[in-house]
């Protein structure tokens, strides 16, 4: 008799499983692959979110892929090889660039199926730069997070259509749903932020990092005419950083305005929290997971009209857009944000809640990730 067939498995690689969307997207595709019936390993330096792996029925697998060290890479290189062949597995999906250099190597010498996840348009300043994030264009495919990822895939790196994929970050509709939030949630992050009753909160989520536009957004709200506001940066960063926004804070006389908040294990009460959400990034975004989280419940967003986010919000009919850096323009977009009636707020939420069931839910992103593994499984000998 025939043996059984086994289930294909594929081995995900990323540098570690702490926080973020490239880490947020492996656990969610993971636990995709077991519900299919498919077996999923998971490979890195480790983190906090390593327990979600193992969770979803997936193996992970501790090692130090983070290294720019060549010779570790060629050392990490050699490990991958043999988890390949330890775990039989089908295909190696790499998703970030260090770690990738090792990944390609190993799927080469193991003949597997090799594919990687394109994140954003990275720099590409110096000859140098440029061959270290080649190795993004190198899988036999390569997944965009956004139309703006594969243009410049395609026009940097030469990627051509028949390889690349345009596969879009995906939001967890079952945790981001205003009805599936109960109002305690809410209330318990109102009080541990101290946030009064009445007041609009504007919330920026993002790493306190000079490009995600917190400086532009303090000076918007500066010269705001409205004064009873509350402004929320909430995520983690550099000490330094975080001094130098207080510092313009104080300038501007409004330091009892703003909280800091680095880090919230309840996103979508939080995002409930807000009036308004800002995307002020100065740089493109590959994609904008803030953009698409918060416009599934249903808030107003305000972004920047560069990268994936002008991808997500439809001007007029689900929020605003506004030229990157431009302060004035920010301003004036959540000036007509907190000015809408509430019959014309109810019908952006609605908007906003169809577009991204419609386009950018995570039972789509997952669903066309797997595809592509099958595209590869069909194609291999």
């Amino acid at each position: 008799m025939p043996e059984p067939r086994r289930p294909p498995a594929v081995l995900q690689i990323l540098p570690r499983l702490d926080q973020g969307g490239v880490e947020r997207g492996t656990v969610e595709v993971a636990g995709a692959l077991v519900k299919a019936g498919w077996r999923a390993v998971v490979a890195s330096a480790g983190g906090r979110m390593t327990a979600e792996i193992v969770r979803a029925g997936a193996e992970h697998v501790e090692l130090p892929l983070g290294s720019k060290n060549p010779a570790m890479m060629l050392l990490n290189a050699r490990r991958l090889a043999g988890l390949i062949e330890a775990r039989d597995i089908d295909i190696v999906h790499a998703r970030s660039r260090a770690p990738a250099w090792s990944a390609m190597l190993a799927a080469r010498r193991t003949r597997r199926p090799f594919v990687t996840t394109f994140h954003n348009a990275y720099g590409a300043e110096s000859w140098w730069k440029r061959r270290y994030n080649s190795v993004m264009a190198r899988g036999d495919r390569v997944i965009a997070i956004s139309r703006f990822v594969a243009a410049h895939a395609a026009a940097t790196y030469g990627v051509g259509e028949d390889r690349i994929r345009i596969i879009e970050r995906g939001v967890d509709l079952d945790r981001y749903r205003p009805d599936r939030i109960a109002p305690s949630r809410i209330e318990q992050l109102a009080r541990a932020w101290r946030l009064p009753d009445g007041v609009p909160v504007i919330m920026l989520p993002g790493r306190l990092t000079r490009w995600k536009g917190h400086e532009i957004l303090i000076e918007a709200l500066s010269g705001h005419g409205r004064r009873e506001l509350v402004c929320l940066f909430l995520g983690s960063g550099r000490e330094r950083y975080r001094r130098a926004l207080e510092g313009r804070i104080a300038a501007s006389g409004r330091a009892g305005q703003y909280r800091f908040v680095d880090h919230c294990e309840d996103m979508p009460a939080a995002y409930m929290l807000a009036d308004i959400v800002v995307s002020a990034s100065t740089r493109p975004e590959g994609f904008g997971r803030v953009i698409a989280e918060a416009l599934a419940l249903g808030r107003p967003v305000v972004a920047t009209d560069h990268g994936g986010g002008n991808e997500i919000v439809s001007p007029g009919v689900t929020g605003w857009l506004v030229p990157p850096g431009d302060a004035k323009a920010l301003a004036a977009a959540i000036g007509e944000a907190l000015a809408l009636a509430p019959a014309a707020r109810a019908a952006l939420a609605r908007a906003a809640m169809a577009a991204v069931a419609g386009r950018f839910s995570r039972d789509a992103m997952t669903r066309r990730t797997i595809a592509v593994y099958e595209e590869m499984l069909r194609g291999r000998p």
